[in-house]
């Protein structure tokens, strides 16, 4: 089902029926993706005295309980309350979900020993293009991102500059394939964080981050339409849905 849709005087055409999901799922296995030192989520049937919420053990329903951590355990949309000791809620900030987007990608360089996205690989990628929201695909890009295990390994990560500039162009919304745009073990600096949401100038509270997404090999650089679902959690971060609409 095509429709159009207005965007600052300018109208675009998607297709509905063609969604491009690039969320990763939370599940209860071992292999689930993961960081930050924290244990595989848990998905299993409630359990108190003699119920056990299972039909499969003997319960008219499944009821079952869900242990996780939104920034550990797969795809999330986090806010600045995230890096703030004011609380903040992502649910409440986030007050639209459909955004114009630009997909590019991105080979990080070696630097000092790590690899890192640098500001002149973001302009190269972006050309003259000033989309509300980025996604950024990460090279290699191999299905094992969605089952990785990111701790102790000093995943690729975005300069403070390079931050700088997406902000400066005007990004509200950040999509990327990491479980960070910071460094993994950086001494609590956050600067890539505190830069996207100009943490020490005119705070960004409308302005979001979401890590672990996974674009496939499929979806082509360029404009695309993005739908932003999050789970009302009211949380600094959320687990999440992007879902891209190619501009056709």
């Amino acid at each position: 089902m095509k429709t159009t849709i207005t965007h600052n005087a300018k109208e675009y055409e998607i297709d509905l029926s063609k969604p491009l999901d690039i969320s990763i799922s939370i599940t209860n296995k071992d292999n689930n993706v993961n960081a930050w030192y924290v244990d595989a989520p848990t998905i299993e049937p409630h359990r108190e005295a003699n119920f056990t919420g299972s039909i499969v053990a003997g319960s008219s329903t499944n009821f079952y309980d869900i242990s996780f951590n939104p920034h550990s355990h797969g795809t999330h949309t986090e806010c600045v309350g995230h890096i703030s000791a004011e609380h903040q809620s992502v649910n409440q900030n986030l007050q639209q979900f459909f955004f114009l987007a630009e997909v590019i990608t991105v080979h990080p360089s070696e630097e000092n020993g790590d690899l890192v996205i640098t500001k002149k690989q973001l302009k190269n990628a972006l050309g003259n293009h000033t989309p509300t929201a980025l996604v950024i695909r990460t090279l290699p890009n191999t299905v094992s991102k969605r089952n990785r295990q990111y701790s102790h390994t000093n995943p690729p990560y975005i300069l403070e500059d390079a931050m700088v500039f997406i902000r400066e162009l005007g990004v509200e919304h950040l999509l990327i394939d990491l479980p960070s745009v910071d460094k993994e073990k950086d001494d609590g600096k956050l600067l890539a964080h505190k830069a996207f949401w100009d943490f020490n100038g005119e705070v960004r509270l409308e302005a979001t981050i979401t890590e672990f997404i996974f674009v496939p090999d499929k979806i082509v650089d360029g404009p695309y339409f993005l739908n932003l679902q999050v789970a009302p959690f009211e949380n600094d971060a959320s687990p999440s849905r992007p879902v891209l609409y190619k501009v056709e």
